[in-house]
C-alpha cells in the first residue's frame, strides 16, 4: 500500500487513508497523506472504505487483502455493497482463485450470474469497462 501510495502522491494525486487506530499506534501510517481518518479497528475501517469508494479493486497481495475483497463481494451479494468488486489479476495472479470460484459455481455453491459480477481482469481498460456497466447481483429472497 505504500508504495502505491507514494507513486499516486508523485503523480499529483490525492491519497485518503483510513486506518484502525492499533495500526496507527504502531506507525503504520504514510506521513505524506492527503488526508487519513483514524477508526476504532479493522471491522470499522472496511465499512469506512465501502462508504466512500465507487469500486473495490484488489492488486495482488497478501491475506489481508483477500479476505477484504471477498467480504465486499459476499457484502455485495447480500445487497449491503452496491460497488463492483475486482481482482486486478497482474501476471496471473489471482487464477488460482478463479479457478476456485469457478468450482463454486460449478458445485453450485454460487451462481454463474453472481459469479460474473467478480471481476477478474488484468488490464486497466477491462477494469474501467467492468466498473462502467457493473450493475450490483440481485439481492436472494428468502421462502418464509
Amino acid at each position: 500500500m505504500g508504495l502505491l501510495t507514494q507513486t499516486v502522491l508523485d503523480n499529483g494525486g490525492k491519497a485518503h487513508g483510513i486506518m484502525p487506530q492499533n495500526l496507527y499506534d504502531r506507525g503504520a501510517a504514510h506521513s505524506h497523506l492527503t488526508s487519513l481518518e483514524i477508526v476504532p479497528n479493522m471491522s470499522v475501517r472496511k465499512q469506512y472504505m465501502l462508504d466512500r469508494s465507487d469500486a473495490c479493486i484488489a492488486l495482488p497481495g497478501g491475506p489481508g487483502t483477500l479476505e477484504e475483497i471477498i467480504e465486499a463481494f459476499s457484502w455485495a451479494r447480500l445487497g449491503d455493497n452496491d460497488n463492483p468488486c475486482i481482482l486486478y489479476n497482474v501476471d496471473r495472479y489471482y487464477d488460482p482463485l478463479k479457478h476456485m470460484f469457478t468450482e463454486m459455481t460449478k458445485k453450485g455453491f454460487l451462481t454463474e450470474i453472481d459469479f460474473n459480477k467478480l471481476g477478474f481482469l488484468n488490464n486497466l481498460s477491462d477494469i474501467m469497462t467492468f466498473i462502467e456497466t457493473y450493475n450490483p447481483p440481485k439481492i436472494r429472497e428468502y421462502k418464509k
